[in-house]
């Protein structure tokens, strides 16, 4: 049995999909599994040991192109028995329909029907979190999600960790902790800088090393942490932001002690590589997208304007994030210790 799975657009999404392709293959150990998704997420499905291939889909979020799909849907015709489609959009079940798969499976949304032929209505009370929207493609309608539900799990070659390690003059001479203060959502998922820069003091002090990790776009946030830091503590920080490419920073972050991040795709990524994980949420909610790993600590105000899940502050003080004290994080990080694990 081959199923093309129609990936999601956002790290953190492409992480926790992970738990349907468990669950897929519990179902039918001897299926295939190939995710059409954004050359991006490549790093990731490459160390998911449940897909077979990583199909670069060329298109970018929100273009329709319809020749495109429609040449794309044809170049897989006769490859699969199912197709799967995490996004809700039309556009997204276009190539599997193009592609004359048999069994087109989706939640119900922007008109696909036709598109599917497998259309699934979704109970938002009975799968309140995202893996289990995920999870219930894998079953039949309205079936009871076996439990304890799977943990997204990303496996590191030791070459190309060692690889990176090398590239960056990183060394492993004293305990990492990796920080990931940005935020492709927007500043309302944005713990501040000098909390951030409060939290890398404190553990510099005690004899670790900080490396702070995310896109281009995060570098003059991490820059801002490391001017914060006075002379001496700031030498024993590095800035990889924009540095790495995303396989690097998965590979990297895998060899972190102890993990502190923002709700974002960096923080599922540290999860699924069952790293000590303290996770900070302000607009948004655990409720919904928790980071699934054994050892994590949640640290969040709940105050009663959040979660608002609005990008930008609607009253414009951020009172979620910067009413959050480092002290808050650092008792958290505390409560970790000892409870480092091997990555595999």
């Amino acid at each position: 049995m081959n199923i093309l799975i129609v990936g999601p657009s956002w790290v953190g999404d492409m992480v926790m999909a992970q738990t349907l392709f468990q669950c897929l293959k519990q179902r039918h150990p001897q299926c295939e599994i190939d995710v059409l998704a954004p050359e991006w997420s490549r790093p990731i499905l490459e160390r998911m040991p449940e897909v077979r291939k990583a199909l670069s889909f060329p298109l970018g979020h929100g273009a329709l192109e319809l020749a495109t799909r429609r040449r794309i849907g044809k170049s897989l015709a006769g490859q699969y028995d199912q197709a799967i489609l995490l996004p809700n959009s039309l556009k997204s079940a276009l190539v599997p329909f193009f592609a004359g798969i048999k069994q087109r499976t989706g939640w119900r949304g922007e008109f696909r029907y036709g598109l599917l032929n497998d259309v699934r209505t979704l109970d938002k009370e009975r799968y309140p979190l995202m893996i289990e929207r995920f999870m219930a493609l894998a079953y039949e309608p309205n079936a009871e999600l076996p439990k304890p539900y799977p943990r997204p799990s990303l496996q590191i070659d030791p070459v190309t960790r060692e690889a990176a390690l090398a590239k960056f003059g990183l060394t492993l001479d004293r305990p990492v902790l990796a920080l990931c203060p940005g935020a492709e959502f927007g500043e309302s998922k944005r713990w501040p800088s000098e909390h951030y820069a409060k939290v890398a003091e404190a553990r510099i002090r005690e004899g670790w090393q900080v490396w702070l990790f995310g896109s281009k776009n995060d570098h003059a946030v991490g820059e801002d942490i490391r001017a914060r830091l006075i002379p001496g503590l700031r030498e024993e920080s590095v800035n990889l932001s924009g540095g790495t490419s995303l396989a690097e920073a998965i590979d990297l972050l895998s060899c972190a002690d102890s993990v502190v991040s923002n709700d974002s795709g960096l923080m599922h990524v540290a999860a699924a590589l069952n790293r000590p994980l303290v996770a900070v949420y302000g607009s948004t909610s655990p409720g919904f997208t928790p980071p699934l790993a054994e050892h994590v600590e949640v640290v969040r105000l709940g105050l009663d304007c959040s979660p608002c899940f609005d990008r930008t502050c609607r009253f414009g003080h951020y009172n979620c994030l910067r009413q959050l004290m480092p002290d808050a994080v650092n008792d958290a990080l505390q409560k970790l210790q000892g409870s480092v694990v091997e990555v595999h």
